[in-house]
């Protein structure tokens, strides 16, 4: 089997790739990013690198002659210019798929996110009939929700192409904390002030709950799965666990201190307006917005169970982010700097939603 992964240097990218590396039924993988990496150590061997911008350059010698093509592909910043994500994350997308089209490869895995549904309306378990138009107004959940358009109409018009649509929770593993700092804290949030002696009181924002899921461990799993088996549809890929306020003010030994949802929002979009981080308020709105899912259906059809909890997952990035960790591809490198791809051309809250 010839899999071909787009954007394949990221958080979902790198530990899909070490997945499949494994997978013997997996003859031959071709990792796309838009910066090529160093090999890593775990790529001797079947898996070989093409570098490609999806927006702009040919796919059909990419994705030519591949059983899969796994689209991880995904522009978070700039935030500020909303035009450039959806250069890359839309119209890059409907570019793919009109060359899986024409190349005739037979199945197609995507890499959704849980910022594709609508909002929640209490805190039940959601499955993947749930509606898809966005979690907010933020670019990530619009463009994440356009995607599943695009995604409805390919499979209207094709059925000789099986669709895979992952909808991951937020995902999380050690390697990609310096990536996800950048993306979502910046420059100014130094990973080591997350020390708990540092937080004696932790400020949530009111009616956030979350899910996750570990990168490696599981995220990585689903996706191989998907890609060697004959499913087709979506499917919701988190851990067991609601992440709720008191489980986060136990991994940092702190308080809870309960902040209004609109004050926390003003302040976020203070230092957004004042380019101090580089998350727009609405990445906040949809964080508070998405619905918790349950993960029965790939459990029951792709025969996938989640072995690392969402509060050890989450605990690995803050460890990740105390440490500095990274990995020596561009999007997950510490030293990297500028706009970056999650799972680069990528991510992931996924990567990421």
């Amino acid at each position: 089997m010839r899999v071909v992964v787009i954007g394949a240097t990221g958080n979902v990218g790198t530990a899909l790739l070490a997945a499949m590396e494994e997978d013997p039924t997996i003859t031959e993988v071709v990792g796309v990013a838009r910066r090529k990496p160093e090999m890593p150590d775990h790529a001797a061997g079947k898996i070989s690198w093409q570098t490609a911008d999806i927006d702009s350059a040919d796919l059909d010698p990419l994705v030519s002659g591949a059983d899969v093509v796994v689209h991880l592909a995904w522009l978070f910043q700039p935030t500020h210019r909303p035009n450039l994500t959806w250069a890359n994350n839309v119209i890059g997308t409907s570019r793919l798929l009109a060359a899986v089209e024409r190349c005739g490869v037979g199945a197609f895995v995507y890499s959704s996110s849980v910022g594709a549904y609508s909002p929640r309306v209490d805190a039940e378990l959601v499955d993947e009939s749930w509606p898809t138009h966005g979690t907010s107004s933020a670019a990530y959940a619009r463009e994440k929700a356009y995607v599943e358009r695009l995604l409805d109409i390919f499979e209207a018009r094709t059925d000789s192409c099986r669709v895979v649509r992952m909808r991951p929770a937020f995902v999380f593993q050690r390697r990609a904390a310096s990536q996800q700092r950048r993306l979502f804290g910046g420059p100014l949030v130094p990973g080591r002030l997350v020390r708990p002696e540092l937080v004696p009181v932790l400020p949530v924002p009111s009616g956030l709950l979350l899910q996750a899921v570990h990168a490696d461990d599981d995220a990585a799993e689903a996706f191989r799965t998907a890609v060697v088996s004959t499913a087709s549809g979506p499917f919701n890929v988190c851990a067991d666990q609601i992440v709720r306020p008191e489980d986060l003010a136990e991994l940092f030994e702190a308080r809870v201190a309960t902040v209004p949802a609109r004050l926390a929002r003003a302040a976020m979009s203070a230092a957004w307006r004042a380019h101090a981080i580089p998350a727009a308020p609405e990445l906040l709105d949809a964080a508070l917005a998405v619905p918790m899912m349950s993960n029965d259906r790939a459990k029951t059809e792709l025969g996938w169970r989640p072995q690392v909890s969402a509060i050890d997952a989450l605990n690995e990035v803050l460890i990740g982010l105390r440490e500095g960790a990274g990995h020596p591809t561009p999007p997950l490198d510490p030293q990297s700097g500028g706009p970056l791809r999650s799972g680069e051309v990528a991510t992931g809250v996924g990567d990421q939603p």
